[in-house]
């Protein structure tokens, strides 16, 4: 959703011109100073790797712009709160920061962006150690300034901190840092008030801060969560692109990014912090700690994710008005408690394997971002002790991914809301769960008692919930995904698609060895070995598989480790024999007698088995498409005999005509079978017969279907017919009044006539017929797709938002 709303949008940007046509399209990340926690950044390379693609591209592009400088900021790893963390916590985060944006980037960082801008002097040594050059904090955060080292130094506030400049921090070690401080009024204006509403409007406002009677470089800089910018005020993201095109156009100021300010203007005037501030608490860093008054009175409920807690609430007990945030106190405590166990434990288990156990740490990024065996490689051979087992090496990264999940557990969003029942609070929990496992496992010490003693202080503000402890012991525990549970997931998975290539599922890399696969009506059964290999650590484990079906949603998976070919072959012989005398107790008896784990499928863990029920329904669906689809051809000569004699049809009857129909449609546009001809008449029917147009299932499938056409066409962008068939194809959909999203289509087709443009008019001046017809084929896409083709005229600079 927010993806959706805010970050794919800010990629590709629309400016409206006449008619709310689009008049550009720009990546506003190329633009401003941008940063992406390296864990939101991952998310976005695996789910939307073209919005990766945009995010890397316009750090390119802003480097032309800005004299080699590129406008994304790094940030601490996993957003937690620095000032409340260990100086080697602090080490770690920065460190794994640098590397990863490093990686994706292919440069090393200028600055880096603290968690709520969170900030201690200590933090500020280790960046400067690290290189980083500047941070940015609020102008709550500076405590005094002074013109040069010689100067006297002197007490600020807001109101007096000259803004318009960047400042030196000297620190103790003998490092210095820049500091820039963002002008808070126009954030909290952009945050909290109106004035995304217009691009106008925010350009004349951040263009009201300069003095005509001042002459001398001045910097303006804002500072916002990103999400503003189209997720909590929606198109936001247009608004800003105006804003920025406004500025530049008139020529008003010069856009620039930070580090490039920075080199043009070093600092001439210097700044000391106040210690433990942030911005988003005036008590310091105590909203992450204690209750100090801080609050969002919001909280979205692991209990019931839909409802979200808000001063609409009213009804006690959730109204935020009547909670408190005392659980913040031993939350804190509880993770501070087990961090400083797990880093004695750590300490003395990874001594005797690698040489130095903090750098292993502080290097384990560089396997988080890459898990190849030649990685894993190079990364042994810095840093484990000489003469290692391949038993060493899983130990080795079992205890670094405890250690990861340590840093996790600070997330500073587990904090942030008002209840410790919020989904949030929730997650940071179960980060620290999953250490406690891990550690179990590799040495048997439990730190689990502990944890939830302290826990058991944090009191819910909803009563039904109770303690923190019983949270972690109803959302946390449960929620736990042990690998004989994948295992029966993947048993039944691969008896409903028995492709048996290896897939990846929850961390592991499965790979089916012999399967066998056989169903003779109601009942289906599936046995064979699997191959369970860590993608964290690589350890790997070998296991039978077995899964019944029983007709209906009857699904059982069974799993257990694989001892030796004679008994799995012994096992095979009694599972077969039962399923050919269609003995179905017998099948149970022996699915027990030789597996350690059997799960049937209302018990397998939430995600996997609404995965499969999805997947059933799925299939359910199409089988029942298709025997309606061929129930109405029969019946579609009687339907209009009845329809013609003014007789009404049966609601039901009604209803399957107007899928069907719908369905008609979708299938010509899905397919492309009979070519536009055929849509044409599908369409046709729909309107004559007086159905409604399924909007959603069919305005997704013409944007599909505009999207695929309009791929083509760009690798053969010459080729006319395909754009005055895609043409047709807008045109035959116009008496079905789609609300389609086209924004990928758009950004094709503007990069496609970026392209295209000033070869094809140079033609069209020197005669060329064939160019002419081109062009104006082009033209006509445009307009359907809502984008002015070409330079626009004065007419169109006309822009709002």
């Amino acid at each position: 959703m927010i993806t959706a709303e805010c970050y794919t949008p800010n990629a590709s940007s629309r400016i409206l011109g006449a008619g709310k046509n689009i008049l550009d399209i720009v990546n506003n990340y190329a633009r401003i100073s941008f940063n992406f926690g390296p864990t939101l950044l991952s998310w976005i390379e695996d789910h939307n790797p073209g919005l990766y693609d945009q995010i890397i591209q316009a750090d390119r592009d802003s480097q032309k712009r800005f004299s080699g400088h590129g406008s994304a900021i790094a940030q601490v790893y996993n957003h937690i709160i620095m000032p409340l963390a260990s100086r080697r916590d602090k080490e770690t985060e920065i460190i794994w920061g640098i590397r990863d944006f490093a990686t994706r980037f292919n440069r090393m960082p200028e600055g880096m962006w603290l968690a709520e801008t969170a900030v201690d002097t200590e933090t500020l040594e280790i960046l400067a150690e690290q290189g980083i050059l500047f941070t940015i904090l609020s102008p709550y955060q500076a405590r005094r300034i002074r013109k040069n080292a010689a100067g006297s130094w002197e007490s600020t506030n807001p109101e007096r901190l000259d803004i318009g400049r960047p400042y030196l921090c000297r620190l103790p070690s003998g490092r210095s840092i820049a500091i820039f401080f963002y002008d808070h009024a126009i954030a909290s204006e952009i945050a909290f008030g109106s004035l995304l509403s217009n691009g106008e409007k925010f350009a004349d406002r951040m263009i009201s801060t300069f003095s005509s009677r001042d002459n001398s470089p001045r910097l303006l800089s804002v500072a916002t969560d990103g999400e503003t910018f189209g997720h909590h005020h929606r198109f936001a993201d247009m608004a800003l692109a105006y804003a920025l095109h406004v500025i530049e156009e008139k020529q008003l100021a010069r856009i620039t990014i930070f580090g490039e300010y920075l080199a043009d203007h070093p600092p001439e005037h210097e700044v000391e912090i106040f210690e433990n501030s942030s911005w988003s608490c005036s008590h310091g860093v105590a909203r992450w700690h204690s209750d100090c008054g801080c609050r969002t009175y919001h909280a979205c409920l692991i209990s019931d994710p839909s409802k979200c807690v808000t001063l609409a609430n009213t009804t006690p007990p959730y109204n935020p008005r009547l909670w408190n945030q005392k659980w913040r106190g031993p939350l804190r405590e509880a993770m501070d408690n087990l961090n400083a166990s797990l880093a004695t434990l750590y300490l003395k288990e990874a001594a005797p394997l690698f040489s130095d156990p903090w750098a292993a740490r502080n290097e384990y990024i560089d396997l988080i971002l890459d898990r190849s065996d030649k990685r894993l490689d190079w990364f042994f051979s810095r840093h484990m002790n000489v003469g290692y087992s391949s038993d060493q090496a899983v130990r080795a990264l079992r205890l670094l991914e405890v250690q990861r999940n340590a840093l996790l557990m600070y997330t500073s969003c587990g904090w942030f809301f008002d209840e410790i029942l919020g989904i949030e609070t929730v997650q940071v929990m179960m980060y620290a769960c999953r250490a406690i496992q891990l550690t179990y496992e590799l040495t048997g010490v439990d730190y689990e008692p502990a944890f939830t003693g302290i826990l058991s202080r944090a009191v819910s503000n909803v009563p039904s919930s109770g303690r923190g402890s019983d949270i972690y012991e109803r959302y946390v525990k449960r929620a736990i995904v042990e690998r004989d549970q994948i295992a029966c997931f993947y048993a039944i998975v691969q008896l409903m698609d028995d492709s048996h290539v290896a897939v990846t599922l929850y961390r592991f890399s499965i790979q089916c060895v012999q399967c066998r696969h056989e169903q003779s009506g109601n009942l289906s059964l599936m046995t064979g070995t699997a191959t369970f290999r860590s993608i964290l650590t690589h350890e790997e484990t070998h296991h039978i598989i077995v899964s019944v079906w029983l007709g209906n949603q009857v699904y059982v998976g069974g799993t257990g480790q694989f001892i030796s070919e004679e008994l799995f072959e012994k096992m095979e012989h009694d599972l077969w024999d039962a399923y050919h005398r269609q003995d179905i107790p017998g099948l149970i008896r022996g699915l027990k007698k030789y597996c350690t784990t059997t799960i049937p499928l209302r018990k397998i863990f939430s995600d996997g088995r609404r995965r499969i029920l999805s997947s059933i329904l799925a299939d359910t669906l199409a089988d029942q498409e298709v025997i309606l689809c061929k129930s109405s051809s029969r019946n579609a000569s009687l339907v209009r005999s009845v329809k013609e004699e003014g007789i009404a049809l049966p609601v039901f009857v009604e209803s399957q005509v107007q899928y069907t129909l719908n369905v008609d449609v979708r299938i010509c546009l899905d397919t492309g079978n009979g070519g536009i001809r055929s849509l044409q008449r599908a369409v046709t029917r729909l309107i004559q017969s007086k159905a409604t147009p399924d909007l959603r299932m069919l305005g997704n499938s013409g944007a599909d279907r505009i999207f695929r056409d309009l791929k083509v066409i760009a690798l053969e962008p010459k080729a006319l017919q395909k754009i005055h068939d895609l043409n047709i194809l807008f045109d035959s959909l116009k008496p079905l009044s789609l609300q389609m999203d086209l924004r990928e289509s758009q950004n094709l087709y503007f990069a496609l006539q970026s392209r295209c443009l000033g070869l094809a008019e140079k033609r069209v001046h020197s005669g060329d017929v064939v160019s002419q017809k081109w062009l104006q084929t082009m033209q006509e896409l445009g307009r359907n797709l809502g984008v002015i083709y070409g330079v626009p005229s004065p007419t169109d600079r006309n822009i709002s938002t």
